[in-house]
């Protein structure tokens, strides 16, 4: 039995997908479920895009939920197009995946978080890589669950670089900063990896060569999948050199922290004016003692990307 349980909350686009590929894989975690997130996608054409992968990763016994359809102060949403040249309007890089045999669960994805906090506690690690609408709205429902939750590691944000939708906005954080505020204020144990250390972890098509060359379907469509992330970071940020491993760094943060550095923080998110949507210092808790909140700052990029493709290598390899 492994140490931990994880919860992926997902919008499940291309980096979401070797999110759910490296939780499989890790040792020290099983993957109790995904929730669905609105963001790359519309929630449920991400809800279906987790349950193909999980099959065709030979996983599919691991549970989908739907979680809320837009953001907290919105009643609907749009993907934005930059999301589409990104991701594929299908999120999985328009590479066409089976449908899955199981359905997604009629139980909320709210009410899951909150049914696996009670039940695993401490054991219980979260990581949301879409907005934080899911979880806020968990909380909002049911405050208890912030003492009882281990860990909740996200990505999102930014603090020590730009952001990548304003100056200061990182694209999870501005889907609903409204949400985000609250999870950053709740006193969870919560760490940020933001695009201060995932813009660092970096994936080229001399990686995907390797899945391509198993001869195995999920190599094969996570080539693919993941090519075409490579290819759209060639036009929207050609000086990285390469697909920036965002979503599965968190998810590999959660289960082993010491991959990256980090500083403890009370943080906030601001919410109205120009600057709505940055992640920052809150001022009015800068003396308090305290924290429950860190941010990366730094991150052991070479170690990370080794295991990330030793752990995907070998999944693939046997499906």
């Amino acid at each position: 039995m492994a140490k931990y349980k994880m919860i992926l909350d997902l919008d499940t686009g291309i980096d979401d997908a070797l999110a759910i590929a490296y939780a499989l894989a890790a040792p020290e975690c099983d993957l109790i479920g995904i929730v669905g997130s609105y963001g790359n996608v519309l929630v449920e054409n991400g809800a279906q895009n987790s349950l193909n992968l999980l099959e065709m990763l030979g996983h599919p016994e691991v549970p989908v939920f739907c979680g809320l359809s837009h953001s907290s102060t919105t009643k609907s949403f749009s993907v934005m197009p930059i999301s589409a040249q990104i991701h594929g309007k299908n999120g999985v890089g328009e590479v066409e995946l089976k449908k899955a045999k199981r359905q997604i669960e009629k139980m909320s994805g709210v009410d899951f978080f909150i049914e696996a906090a009670h039940k695993y506690q401490g054991r219980l690690l979260i990581v949301p890589t879409g907005p934080l609408t899911n979880l806020a709205a968990a909380i909002k429902k049911d405050p208890s669950i912030v003492d009882l939750i281990g860990h909740v590691t996200l990505m999102g944000g930014a603090l020590t670089v730009p952001g990548n939708v304003t100056p200061v906005t990182e694209a999870n954080i501005n889907q609903d900063p409204e949400a985000a505020d609250e999870v950053f204020r709740s006193n969870l144990p919560l760490t940020m990896i933001g695009l201060d250390v995932t813009t660092r972890t970096l994936l080229t098509k001399e990686d995907t060569k390797k899945w391509r060359e198993l001869g195995t379907v999920a190599g094969e469509k996570y080539a693919d999948i993941t090519d075409y992330y490579i290819d759209a970071y060639k036009v929207t940020s050609p000086h990285l050199g390469g697909c920036a491993l965002h979503d599965p760094l968190a998810a590999a943060a959660a289960v082993d922290p010491s991959l990256v550095d980090t500083i403890y923080l009370n943080m906030k998110v601001d919410t109205k004016g120009a600057y709505a949507g940055r992640t920052i210092g809150d001022e009015t808790r800068i003396n308090d003692e305290a924290s429950q909140t860190q941010a990366a700052v730094n991150v052991d990029k070479e170690r990370f990307v080794k295991t990330f493709m030793k752990h995907l290598t070998d999944l693939f390899a046997q499906n």
